[in-house]
């Protein structure tokens, strides 16, 4: 007899979606990294309207399963089914209704910190200062945050969202994109 009882993964109520949100995903990340590695130019109209193709396709799951949740889709698949939603800055209202639909989920189904980013993306996209400090531009060679609403807060916010300082987060910036000399 054991100890300890062995923990099973959760079954995923929609495997099939699940390997089709990450092969999205997976597409995005490389056209991404295509652009960064061209100086953030898209040469390929296929790539140009990849957000778009994207786009409609989260739209049909979201209208099928609804959010594609940890317990839907498991916890990667979910992910990046928000990292799509957040490069969907072409449809705001989509961002929009997606973001009300995670707000309602229960712990665990969703990470805080993709409700902070996607708050702040789509306030970005609105002409809103963000809340919780996470989207930036490039100003004189230095990132910088967009417009932050009360930024004397902005850590207490952001600690409640499981993120880090805003300080560690401009670090981050220059670690994972460093500027060019």
């Amino acid at each position: 007899m054991e100890d300890s009882p062995q923990q099973k993964t959760p079954e995923i109520q929609y495997p099939e979606i699940a390997v089709e949100i990450t092969a999205m995903r997976d597409a995005d990340q490389e056209m991404r990294q295509r652009a960064l590695d061209n100086d953030y130019v898209i040469e390929s109209e296929e790539d140009d309207n990849l957000d778009k193709k994207n786009t409609e396709k989260m739209r049909e799951i979201i209208d099928e399963i609804g959010w594609p949740s940890a317990s839907k889709v498991g916890k990667d698949a979910s992910i990046a089914a928000w990292l799509l939603v957040q490069h969907a800055d072409h449809d705001v209202d989509f961002q929009s209704r997606c973001l009300s639909l995670i707000q309602e989920l229960p712990v665990g189904e969703v990470r805080p910190q993709d409700i902070a980013l996607l708050t702040d993306r789509i306030r970005v996209n609105s002409g809103q200062p963000q809340v919780y400090g996470t989207q930036f531009r490039e100003v004189g060679g230095k990132h910088v945050p967009k417009d932050i609403e009360d930024i004397e807060t902005v850590d207490e916010r952001r600690k409640v969202m499981g993120l880090d300082t805003l300080e560690e987060n401009i670090r981050r910036m220059y670690e994972k994109y460093p500027m060019k000399s």
